[in-house]
């Protein structure tokens, strides 16, 4: 076997490879959720020089559907489950830090350099969610 397969072979077995599969998809279904409610907004509400007022609205309606989807299966046998509101707080926390980067990037990109409301999408993207499963992972669901 090669050493290619055998390092496919390992990640398909290792249980951190699997959380993180499952919050990608996880993930992209939050994101196509923060997706269509951050558009419309951004471009025929707000407009591009106040999209960064979409990006709440899109949060919220998007953490909603992200905690379920991440407690119930991307973590799914991963820790321990609070009862209280302790856990969902801190979910809300990460998803906080993650709000506060698409606000940023957005604000940048938009108002700062004058691109369109769509392009923040690209880097928010690929930062935020590399950024919110770490912090899900060694934080809330531990």
């Amino acid at each position: 076997m090669s050493t290619g397969m055998r390092g496919i072979n390992a990640l398909r077995q290792s249980a951190v490879a699997g959380q993180l599969m499952r919050f990608l998809i996880a993930g992209g279904i939050s994101t196509v959720i923060y997706t269509a409610v951050y558009l419309p907004l951004a471009m025929w509400v707000f407009g591009r020089e106040r999209a960064v007022f979409a990006v709440p609205f899109a949060f919220a309606v998007a953490v909603t559907a992200g905690y379920w989807l991440h407690s119930n299966w991307s973590f799914r046998g991963h820790g321990t489950r609070q009862s209280g509101g302790g856990q969902q707080a801190k979910f809300v926390g990460v998803q906080g830090v993650g709000l506060g980067l698409h606000a940023a990037l957005t604000w940048g990109m938009t108002d700062g350099l004058g691109l369109p409301a769509w392009t923040p999408l690209i880097p928010g993207l690929i930062i935020v969610p590399v950024v919110t499963f770490l912090l899900n992972r060694q934080w809330v669901f531990r």
